[in-house]
């Protein structure tokens, strides 16, 4: 115990001895305010969120388990049957075989132990054999129940019936939170038994509910205000749906005239300008050509030419400073944005584009965090904060107070940042994540 005692009186003297140079460090790169008035208010709200945990249904994911095992051993019986033999799926080097030397399927890459059987690499050959799309499933509802069914069983304290993840605040490049042990933020959505696992999670008390509110498209309003486009901006500030307006620029037609392929294609080139998407990247996402996908990104630039300024202005600031801020001026820097190396520039430049987007919306929400916190105790509310999940903020309240709840919550988060263009924010409430989502 002495000897403890010793390192951590150490420790803390060599923080508290380096207060005055960090303090005036942050005041000389202006994130003072950052440090003082965000992120160290934010951490005593992580603790209270950690400490109070948030309460998981045993019986519930115990029952999805054995539903997913059973579903598993189906898919594997299928994949046997046309595999016309049974061998470990699970195995690269076995599925190789099968796939490439057995049923003569296309060979697209290799590694340096055999056949790729990568998830990008299946994905290409869907087409080619319906055990494709069986070995895909088979991986993804392995991954639920071994990851999140299993792993979140392994988290519920016994005491409690709570898991208690912990917000790694100072861990992304970008300034976005993250979950460990266990990772909230990463459970599955695409496939329904995935969006599932969340209705274990509950009230901790009777008759209390779970209330879920969410930035919508966050980081296109970001990059709206951001870049100034006028298109983009006019868009959001009529309340139009920004894919389908979009849409209407790039294929120039009108708002009737946009179809479902048109939206999803517009939709695809919004959030992938967003990280910097190349004509590989679209093509890939929307399975076109590359000229095909070239020429898509070329229109949308045409019809948003503020957003192509302010993407190549952004890129010659942070080859200028050495590094890119977000709104709240949280600094991200870039050693490699004039690398002679390709990649790492070509890398470094499409994160020069992403992370004052990214990075100011996670400022946007960790802000609107702070001001939930102080209109909650100035309401005198019992509704607690639980959880944030990208752009989404999880309370447990009871039932009576979820009036109120469904009025302060959008108006706190809607005004955490005065930008050119309105936030918005969607909420809802249930009896489970799921419901509440």
């Amino acid at each position: 115990i002495d000897q403890l005692a010793q390192h951590v009186c150490r420790k803390a003297f060599a923080v508290w001895s380096l207060q005055p140079k960090l303090e005036t460090l942050l005041k000389e790169n202006e994130q003072f305010d950052l440090y003082k008035n965000l992120e160290l208010p934010l951490a005593r709200i992580l603790g209270e969120m950690e400490s109070e945990g948030i309460t998981v249904n045993r019986a519930t994911l115990e029952k999805m388990g054995h539903e997913l095992n059973d579903k598993l051993i189906v898919i594997e019986q299928e994949i046997y049957a046309e595999a016309g033999e049974k061998f470990n799926i699970n195995s690269p080097k076995q599925l190789g075989v099968i796939l490439f030397e057995k049923l003569g399927l296309p060979v697209i890459k290799k590694t340096k132990t055999g056949y790729s059987t990568a998830a990008d690499v299946l994905e290409k050959l869907q087409s080619e054999h319906a055990i494709i799309e069986h070995i895909l499933l088979y991986r993804q509802l392995g991954k639920l129940q071994s990851t999140y069914i299993e792993g979140l069983l392994k988290e519920i304290h016994e005491s409690d019936s709570k898991v208690h993840t912990r917000f790694q605040q100072a861990l992304t490049a970008t300034g976005r939170l993250s979950s460990t042990d266990p990772n909230l933020q990463n459970i599955p959505i695409r496939l329904e038994e995935g969006r599932k696992i969340r209705q274990a999670f509950v009230p901790s008390k009777e008759d209390w509910i779970l209330f879920s509110a969410d930035y919508s498209q966050i980081e296109l309003r970001v990059l709206a205000h951001m870049s100034e486009d006028k298109n983009l901006v006019e868009a959001f500030r009529e309340g139009m749906d920004v894919h389908t307006r979009t849409a209407m620029d790039v294929f120039h037609v009108a708002e009737d005239e946009v179809d479902s392929n048109m939206r999803r294609a517009a939709k695809a080139v919004n959030f992938g300008i967003v990280y910097g998407i190349s004509d590989y990247g679209l093509s890939q996402n929307l399975d076109i050509t590359r000229k095909e996908a070239a020429i898509f990104i070329e229109k949308y630039f045409a019809s948003f030419p503020g957003v192509k300024q302010y993407m190549d202005e952004i890129v010659q600031d942070a080859k200028f400073n050495g590094y890119v801020t977000t709104i709240l001026n949280r600094r991200r820097y870039l050693p490699d944005i004039t690398s002679s190396n390709f990649n790492l520039r070509s890398f470094a430049e499409r994160t020069a584009m992403n992370t004052p987007i990214q990075g100011s919306a996670a400022d946007i929400i960790k802000k609107a965090m702070i001001d939930m916190d102080a209109r909650l105790k100035k309401e005198k509310m019992q509704a607690k904060l639980l959880l944030q999940v990208h752009d989404e903020l999880i309370f447990e309240a009871p039932k009576e107070e979820i009036a109120l709840l469904e009025k302060i919550v959008p108006e706190v988060m809607e005004n955490a940042i005065g930008l050119s263009v309105p936030l918005k924010v969607d909420f809802n409430h249930g009896s489970t994540w799921y419901e509440a989502k």
